[in-house]
């Protein structure tokens, strides 16, 4: 499965000027640098735009609000990789799917290859936990059997 840099990045809100030349390397120092507070708005929008807590599972609701009213806005390095955990998520399911309302199902949903867990919470949760979910989509998308 190929995640396409720049609509993650587009995702992510980096620079659009910066998109078109981005590789994967320069979209991982981004996030390492810390993103913009309002990625966590696009994603959340994107992945759930119903649960207003989806936000505050990726970073505390008190340290949002701290972030939102600091010069410059950025999250830390660990927030940001959150927020870039779960829309790669997002971009391989819309890549399977190809619906905004089927992507938002299936990563809301309990799966019981997950062990009953939801996806999106599972991958927001720990990188192997967000590993797991994309090798259930990439057995989706190339038809292999549980």
């Amino acid at each position: 499965m190929t995640i396409h840099v720049r609509s993650l990045a587009a995702l992510l809100g980096v620079h659009p000027r910066k998109v078109e030349r981005l590789s994967s390397f320069d979209l991982a120092d981004e996030v390492r640098r810390g993103l913009s507070v309002d990625a966590i708005d696009r994603v959340s929008e994107k992945v759930a735009p119903d649960d207003v807590n989806l936000r505050h599972r990726l970073v505390p609701k008190a340290t949002l609000a701290r972030r939102r009213r600091t010069p410059g806005r950025r999250l830390s390095p660990e927030e940001s990789d959150r927020v870039a955990r779960l829309a790669r998520i997002w971009e391989l399911a819309m890549d399977v799917w190809k619906s905004e309302p089927a992507a938002r199902r299936f990563l809301a949903r309990p799966h019981p290859m997950l062990a009953g867990r939801v996806p999106r919470e599972f991958a927001i949760e720990s990188e192997l936990g967000a590993r797991e979910v994309e090798n259930l989509i990439g057995r989706v998308k190339y038809g292999i059997p549980s």
